[in-house]
């Protein structure tokens, strides 16, 4: 049986096409460039023969600064906000609020919150002739992009990698003819920034707005040029070159934030010391390390470029098994590309954007986005890259605590629904999408999430405070329901969605919405078991096992048999809304499973019929998560279809069209790195599922997949890591192993036993 698997598993390097993007044509928006990332640089070459646009990124550049923007006052008014919600007026609490209960200044839409913004672009003109055999590719595997033509009897070839060794960005260029390489190399950006040489040098510089006065963030990015045969000489603005064989080009950046941009100068030096082929072996090492921990065979696919098959599986998926592949490897080299430990998480394009106001601030959202980046990292053996956000969270917890006492008169740490690195927490500047509270306790459902994974204690001791101030704010904020006697939170909101009132006016501000009860009754349970392990905090336990007990159910099912959204049965003012926040309780959370709550399950079902199978790209993605938890492999990849659905759309969009660029960068559109995410997750999930208690393999697989395939290196919950080979459906044999040889519950074609954990 283990010959069977390694068998399987030694045909993955066999099928390059799933590990490579590949098209025959230069990019002609950015939408079409190569996304290059070693966790703080980014780079999208775009492959274009007379001028080469790349555009360059750092995930720490952002406008804006500190700034405390809470209304000091606003408590004052909870007692009226409640009162008006226990009669029914809950437009009028909805005004109330809008006057006093959201932040203070311009909120998300002015420069003191600021945005993740691009560094600015480098260009590299050649002149060429019209090109033939033209190809570019990215190697997944590599972390390296390469673009390749012939024109006017020479082949041109370019190899583009951000370093995993030097921090650094490279791009070297060859021709196959000597002395043949002639180019200006000049950068830009379209504000707030300048570029000058000095001693062979060429530098891009500026500082961004911080909304105070004007001196915020300052970057630069340094360009050198190492020559093989010709001649390099600067002007004022550009790097000069002529007649060269091989030119590499240096690309060494940062910005002000924790004084990176300090190192810049050093790193080029020392890159620039290196040879080549050593820096070019040692990033792929490296990069090496996270990506080669899994490997997934389907079956076979098309050879073509990634945006015919794209188009191709679209209408044909069962024509291409290799694609779900890529597109899976793909959102993993996305990870791996847009964070690292000790600095940021990825934002809502990951690190990439190619503009100075990003959509929406490029920046945290807290109601599903930034948590969906995150939530296939665990499973897809990538789990260091939690670490950032847990991060981020931290430096939530003094903002939040003056955002606790502002509003709520409540000890303990809160944030809303959007945030940045900067540590905003008030709500935002509407009530009706910005009250929501939600974000602080789904983020502390992330930072459990890594402890399930990897039971790390010391991890566990150190994000504790973190979430058991959670779970403070929280539980001072409960109290009973009138009508059903249940503790609920109010004021309370369902994120960004609303309902019809009887007097025909409509409201986002309730009582008790289900994603709060879920997020509370969630963060109580993770709470009980992180104290009891770690010896602290029993009278805590003892009470909120107490509250617990208190809770409305995780799932209350309304008159026409779907979960109820709010405490009361109103009417949706949008039936196919984005959101679908009710199911937090099936995913991420696990309180709806098929096997134990088999009434919810269904009801989860028809709220998921309703809400339709179209969307935002990450909508899209979190319904395919949702129907994987249902079991049902069919709907899930039907769901994979849509969101593999090609578009060029960039408008911004809050209904359905979503799917992906022909670079697979998922759009909502716009560009939204959260599609990507989801969908990686949502494909790991289809695969192997771990929060029911036991393993469970292949609990969601569709037909198109079950005539073989295999998979190494999956994690469950518990540290388990998971090999696995199937076909015709069937488990034909697996591997399960853990850091010590230990007991385990799996459930295997349907049979759940108990074996024990091979020893790594």
């Amino acid at each position: 049986m283990k010959y069977i698997l390694t068998a399987i598993i030694g045909l993955l390097p066999a099928f390059v096409s799933s590990q490579t993007l590949r098209y025959d044509k230069p990019a002609k928006v950015w939408e079409e460039t190569l996304p290059l990332g070693n966790g703080r640089l980014g780079m999208m070459p775009d492959g274009g023969v007379q001028t080469e646009k790349i555009v360059l990124n750092d995930i720490t550049l952002w406008s804006g600064a500190p700034q405390d923007a809470n209304n000091y006052a606003a408590y004052k008014q909870l007692p009226a906000i409640r009162k008006l919600l226990q009669e029914g007026r809950n437009d009028e609490a909805q005004a109330l609020m809008d006057k006093d209960f959201i932040c203070t200044g311009k909120g998300s839409g002015s420069v003191p919150f600021g945005c993740y913004q691009t560094m600015g672009e480098l260009q590299i003109q050649f002149g060429h002739g019209t090109p033939t055999k033209y190809e570019r590719k990215l190697s997944l595997q590599q972390g390296l992009a390469t673009c390749t033509y012939t024109a006017d009897g020479v082949t041109y070839h370019r190899e583009y990698f951000t370093s995993f060794d030097d921090d650094i960005s490279i791009v070297r260029l060859t021709a196959d003819t000597p002395e043949k390489l002639s180019c200006k190399v000049t950068m830009s950006r379209t504000e707030r920034g300048t570029t000058h040489t000095a001693d062979g040098t060429l530098i891009l510089s500026g500082q961004l707005d911080n909304g105070i006065d004007g001196k915020g963030m300052e970057y630069e990015a340094d360009v050198k040029a190492q020559l093989k045969g010709g001649t390099l000489t600067t002007d004022d603005h550009a790097l000069v070159i002529k007649n060269a064989t091989e030119i590499i080009l240096y690309i060494s950046a940062g910005t002000s934030y924790k004084g990176i941009k300090n190192n810049i100068t050093q790193i080029l030096k020392t890159a620039m010391a290196k040879p080549y082929a050593i820096e070019r072996q040692q990033h792929i090492s490296q990069y090496g390390r996270l990506f080669n921990r899994v490997q997934l065979y389907l079956g076979k696919g098309l050879d073509e470029t990634t945006d015919k098959r794209l188009s191709a599986f679209y209408n044909n998926p069962a024509a291409d098994n290799e694609l779900p592949v890529l597109f899976y490897q793909f959102g993993r080299y996305l990870s791996i590309c847009s964070t690292r430990p000790g600095l940021l998480p990825p934002n809502l394009q990951g690190l990439w954007a190619n503009q100075v106001q990003t959509p929406w601030n490029g920046d945290y959202h807290l109601d599903v986005n930034v948590q969906m980046n995150h939530w296939p990292v665990e499973v897809s053996n990538l789990s260091e890259l939690n670490l950032p956000l847990a991060e981020l969270v931290k430096g939530l917890v003094v903002p939040g605590t003056r955002t606790a006492k502002a509003y709520y008169n409540a000890p303990g740490w809160v944030a809303h629904v959007i945030t940045n690195i900067w540590g905003f927490t008030e709500p935002g500047e509407s009530a009706s999408w910005g009250a929501t509270k939600s974000g602080s306790g789904w983020l502390c459902n992330n930072l459990w999430e890594h402890y399930a994974f990897t039971k790390d204690k010391h991890y566990l001791k150190d994000i504790y405070p973190v979430i058991k101030g959670a779970a403070v704010f929280y539980n001072s904020l409960l109290i009973k329901d009138d009508k059903t006697g249940w503790l609920v939170m109010s004021p309370s909101s369902s994120p960004e969605n609303a309902f019809f009132l009887p007097n025909g006016n409509h409201a986002s501000i309730c009582i008790g919405a289900t994603i709060d009860n879920q997020i509370v009754r969630d963060l109580f349970n993770n709470i009980i078991e992180a104290s009891s392990i770690l010896g602290v905090d029993a009278a805590l336990r003892k009470e909120l096992t107490a509250k617990i007990k208190q809770l409305p159910p995780a799932g209350v099912i309304s008159k026409d048999g779907r979960i109820m959204e709010w405490l009361e049965d109103y009417k949706e003012t949008d039936p196919q809304h984005r959101h679908i926040s009710h199911l937090w309780g099936l995913y991420p959370a696990s309180f709806i499973t098929p096997e134990n709550t088999p009434d919810l399950a269904a009801a989860a079902k028809k709220t998921l019929d309703v809400r339709g199978d179209d969307g935002p790209s990450w909508t899209i993605a979190y319904k395919l998560l949702f129907w994987a938890r249902l079991q049902d492999g069919n709907r899930s990849f039907k769901l994979l279809k849509e969101i593999l659905k090609p578009t060029f759309r960039t408008d911004i969009n809050y209904g359905a069209g979503g799917g992906v660029y022909p670079n697979m960068l998922s759009a909502g559109p716009p560009f939204q790195i959260d599609g990507n995410f989801g969908a990686t997750a949502g494909i790991a999930e289809m695969l192997l599922q771990s929060h029911a208690g036991y393993i469970n393999l292949l609990p969601a697989i569709p037909d198109h997949w079950k005539a073989e395939g295999a998979v190494k290196g999956l994690k469950a919950r518990g540290n388990f890591t998971v090999d696995f080979a199937w076909k015709n459906g069937r488990v034909t044999t697996y591997k399960i192993s853990a850091p010590a040889a230990q007991k385990v519950k799996i459930k295997i074609n349907g049979e759940i036993r108990e074996i024990v954990a091979s020893k790594l």
